[in-house]
């Protein structure tokens, strides 16, 4: 039986020159050697330490004004932008190599405000890029330059895994995270292809896939749920062991009820014994 596939030859960027790839587009923020902040689109920028050391993976050429800024500097800053065929349009024109940081931001559209960073987070003798105020979140990110920063020494691009020091949202989309309601439209690339145009896709209407029935709730279900509404709060795994029979349906409520007594009592820690003082509680008070 035909398969109906046929060969691709594979070529430098295989990404976009021998496949179909879609990819993020980021704004990244650096700080030129002049004190200005530099903006540079990327797509292959995706997550890669999710546990733990949460950090981001860049790849960028090695002779780029952000290569350079981030090797310099240590540090930069992701910044998502909506889906907008201007803002897109702007990114093209941005993304052009061979400019000067002061030349390239003559042509820019974008806003730029100060780092979100307390002074408290703050390295002494670092200056930090500012953001991009139009983006729906920004991870501010610092160079971990453990990594090798180059595969080999012949390769022509680099590669930065960029440790995620701080996420900021626009309040809007803060609330639709926690409450698990509603999708920003974020842009999608397909790369420079047909050597005239950068491609790109308007993201369409998330739609969802319930979890089978039969799939029970299970600890690290729990505890990726838990992480997720407020990072600020811990959970003792025997804490979290105590919600895996709450139907699914009830478990976003039961979680929030759970951090706003937290809360209310200055507990930055759920235990198990805690959760047995609110359950008695709220049985004391339905038998009022």
């Amino acid at each position: 039986m035909e398969s109906g596939f046929v060969d691709i030859r594979i070529l430098d960027n295989f990404y976009q020159t021998s496949s179909f790839f879609p990819m993020p587009i980021v704004l990244v923020s650096t700080v030129a050697e002049t004190g200005q902040t530099n903006l540079g689109p990327y797509s292959l920028c995706f997550p890669h330490i999710v546990a733990g050391d949460h950090s981001m993976v860049l790849i960028t050429r090695e002779d780029s004004n952000t290569s350079l800024n981030i090797q310099r500097t240590g540090v930069c800053a992701l910044n998502f932008v909506p889906d907008n065929r201007k803002y897109m349009r702007n990114c093209v024109t941005l993304g052009f190599p061979g400019e000067t940081t002061e030349e390239k931001m003559q042509n820019s559209i974008f806003t730029l405000v100060a780092s979100t960073r307390l002074e408290e987070e703050r390295q002494p003798d670092v200056q930090y890029p500012e953001i991009v105020k139009e983006a729906i979140q920004v991870f501010e990110c610092t160079w971990n330059p453990e990594y090798p920063l180059r595969l080999t020494p012949e390769s022509p691009e680099c590669c930065f895994v960029l440790r995620v020091d701080k996420i900021v949202m626009q309040e809007k989309w803060r609330d639709s995270l926690f409450e698990g309601k509603g999708f920003p439209r974020l842009p999608v690339g397909y790369g420079f292809r047909d050597n005239a145009y950068f491609w790109f896709t308007k993201g369409a209407r998330p739609y969802r896939e319930s979890i089978p029935k039969e799939k029970a709730t299970t600890v690290n279900t729990i505890k990726f749920a838990v992480e997720r509404f407020d990072p600020d709060i811990k959970w003792q795994e025997a804490a979290c062991a105590k919600l895996v029979k709450v139907p699914r349906v009830f478990l976003t409520r039961a979680i929030k009820g759970c951090v706003e007594a937290a809360r209310a009592e200055g507990i930055t820690e759920i235990t198990p014994e805690f959760l047995d003082r609110v359950r008695d509680k709220r049985s004391k008070d339905r038998e009022r």
